[in-house]
Formats: C-alpha cells, sequence, structure tokens
C-alpha cells in the first residue's frame, strides 16, 4: 500500500495544456475515483502515475518516492485498461501469471498467488480458457486478477467498466468495491459515470478543463458542491439551475416568485443569482403531506421518460428545460402542479458560478 501526492502537475501537448497546476494527496488505502467529461484530463493523469506518460512540470511521489524518473515497471503499480488488454492466444492461466515470469518469481509463489486471486475473483473454472470464450465481465475479472496478483502498492483503472453493459456494470462496480475492502490497496479509478463515482469512491476528485473542481467524499460532491458544474455534472439526473433576478427583496424566476427574507437573507445586495434544485426535490401534485412553506408553481410538461420504479417529468421554467424525478404512478398532464420545499434550493454567485 502508499500514499501517492500529485504536487503543480501540469501537462501540455504542443501549445494545448491538457491539465493545469494539479495537486492532489491520495491516502494509503484510499479509494479515490477521478471523473470528469471526456478530454478533462482523467485518463492523462492517470497515466502520468503510472509513467506512461511524462507530465511538463510538477512532482510525482508513490510513499516518499520522487517517482518523476522511474520507469513504469519498477513504480510498483498495476493498472487496468477500458479493453482488458489480454493476450489472446494465452490462457487464462497463463494471462494471470505473465507479469509474475517476467519479474522471474518463483513457479510455487505463481501458483499460491494465483489460486488466492483466482478464489476472490471465481476465476477457478476458467483457468484453462482462452479470454475470447469468455463474457466480457469474465475478461474484465481475468484483467483484475492479472493486476491483482503482482501485489502491487496501488492500483490504477482506467474506465474498466465502459465495455460492459448495464447490468454487468452494476455487479462489476459491488465486486470492485468488495475487493477494495479485502485488498485494503490504494485505488485510483477513472470514469465519466457519475453513478460509478458516487457508488465506489471514499473521495471523488471532479475535473473540468484540466483542473479539479472539487474534490471530496460522494456525499459532499453531491450534497454541496464546490460551483456549478460540480452541481451540473454529478448525480444521474443533473441539478437544475435557472437565472433568476432579485427586485425589493423578490427572487422571481420564470413564473415563481419568492420573498427573501423566506429563503436566503444574504442574497438582498445582488440582483442577478443562480438557483439551483435537485429533481428529486421538486415535488408533483399528488403527493400528500405537503408542509406548509412550500413554494407552489404550474408549468406545461413537455415530455417525460419511463424509468420503471419511477419517471422523470421535463417541464419549463420561464425559458428553462427543468427535470423532476417523479414516483412511477403520477399521472402526467399537459400542465402541472410542482412544488418545492425552500431548504431544497441553492444559490450561486452569477459571475463566479460558486455557492453563495
Amino acid at each position: 500500500m502508499a500514499q501517492v501526492t500529485l504536487k503543480d502537475i501540469s501537462k501540455s501537448f504542443g501549445e494545448r495544456e491538457i491539465l493545469k497546476n494539479i495537486n492532489l494527496e491520495i491516502q494509503d488505502g484510499e479509494f479515490v475515483v477521478l471523473v470528469g467529461a471526456s478530454g478533462c484530463g482523467k485518463s492523462t493523469l492517470l497515466r502520468m502515475v503510472a509513467g506512461l506518460e511524462h507530465q511538463t512540470s510538477g512532482d510525482i511521489y508513490i510513499e516518499d518516492t520522487l517517482v518523476n524518473d522511474v520507469h513504469p515497471k519498477d513504480r510498483d503499480i498495476a493498472m487496468v485498461f477500458q479493453n482488458y488488454a489480454l493476450y489472446p492466444h494465452l490462457s487464462v492461466e497463463k494471462n494471470i501469471a505473465l507479469g509474475l515470469k517476467v519479474r522471474k518469481v518463483a513457479k510455487c509463489e505463481i501458483k499460491r498467488r494465483i489460486k488466492r486471486v483466482c478464489e476472490i475473483l471465481k476465476l477457478e473454472e476458467y483457468l484453462k480458457s482462452k479470454p475470447k470464450e469468455l463474457s466480457g465481465g469474465q475478461r474484465q475479472r481475468v484483467a483484475l486478477a492479472r493486476a491483482i496478483v503482482r501485489e502491487p502498492k496501488v492500483f490504477l483503472m482506467d474506465e474498466p467498466l465502459s465495455n460492459l453493459d448495464a447490468k454487468l456494470r452494476s455487479e462489476m462496480r459491488s465486486e470492485i468495491k468488495k475487493l477494495h475492502q479485502k485488498l485494503k490497496t490504494t485505488f485510483i479509478y477513472v470514469t465519466h459515470d457519475q453513478t460509478e463515482a458516487l457508488t465506489m469512491g471514499d473521495r471523488i476528485v471532479v475535473l473540468n478543463n484540466g483542473e479539479i473542481q472539487q474534490t471530496d467524499t460522494p456525499y459532499n460532491i453531491y450534497n454541496h458542491p464546490a460551483n456549478v458544474f460540480v452541481a451540473t455534472f454529478m448525480g444521474t439526473n443533473p441539478m437544475n439551475i435557472m437565472e433568476a433576478d432579485v427586485k425589493n427583496e423578490i427572487i422571481v424566476f420564470g413564473n415563481i416568485s419568492v420573498g427573501v427574507n423566506s429563503v436566503m437573507p444574504f442574497v438582498k445586495n445582488v440582483n442577478k443569482v443562480l438557483i439551483g434544485v435537485r429533481p428529486e426535490n421538486i415535488i408533483p401534485d399528488g403527493n400528500p403531506q405537503f408542509p406548509f412553506n412550500l413554494i407552489k408553481f404550474s408549468a406545461k410538461v413537455t415530455f417525460e421518460e419511463n424509468l420503471g420504479s419511477y419517471k422523470n417529468i421535463y417541464f419549463n421554467i420561464g425559458n428553462k428545460e427543468c427535470c423532476c424525478v417523479a414516483p412511477a404512478n403520477i399521472q402526467t398532464t399537459s400542465t402541472m402542479a410542482f412544488s418545492i420545499n425552500p431548504k431544497d434550493l441553492m444559490f450561486f454567485d452569477y459571475d463566479t458560478k460558486k455557492p453563495i
């Protein structure tokens, strides 16, 4: 196990800056998820920890060792790739053992390690199979086994579940999290999938345009976003963000008016503000036990998505399309009544996009 420290890391390809002044400390045994849209620099950052890319500036430490000029094979890390990177002509057993043979590990030790890792990942019956005979989930288990059998200080995973179907992806999320709990080794995991990030990480690092937007626990990332980008990026349904005018101590957004004193007294001195509300915090009419102080409004429904146990209802507030998460049995009509608890509103500065 090992602590990983990134100090002032920047990376450029020609004149294009991919990563900008990244500072991050990953604790020994921690599961950290790097999440962001395609092109934000998360995979490049992972490859620099692995030694497969070299940073333009800054330092990388594994434990207390500066590894800037240390060859990838000498960093004591193991990487799991998106495409599994298995040798098609070798059996599962030989794929798993190959890295150990290269390092001239004793045959009896190789056998012991393979037995242990195959018990953990339930691969015993596939040891003589070739990769083409396995399902996507089984291939991913083999790729994990090949990494685990080396017993590295740090595991690096670059979108390892993106080629799997939804059911397998869900199963493998649980498997990898359980694996981390068993091994108690440092994991750095890259994904663009917010659900993976929220369900798997001890901490999440949200990246955008090569910069860290927020580093925090899944709970704080979701409930206390550092800016509008994090608020709208994280979550199965992004936070609804609406522009609002503040006039005479009244906040106005679309056809909704709310008294400043009842919601957020410290927005009195601004003329414009951004309001955020999670889709699950917008209540469709028909739900019982409304508190007396809810903000009530009507809106025209544009369309709905039925997702089995719940549905997404889309509607407009002013010129902004918003989403509400509703029970599956709610009957939608062309115009519906909705309610919001004022305590569920978030306020962001109009210019800086940071919370007020």
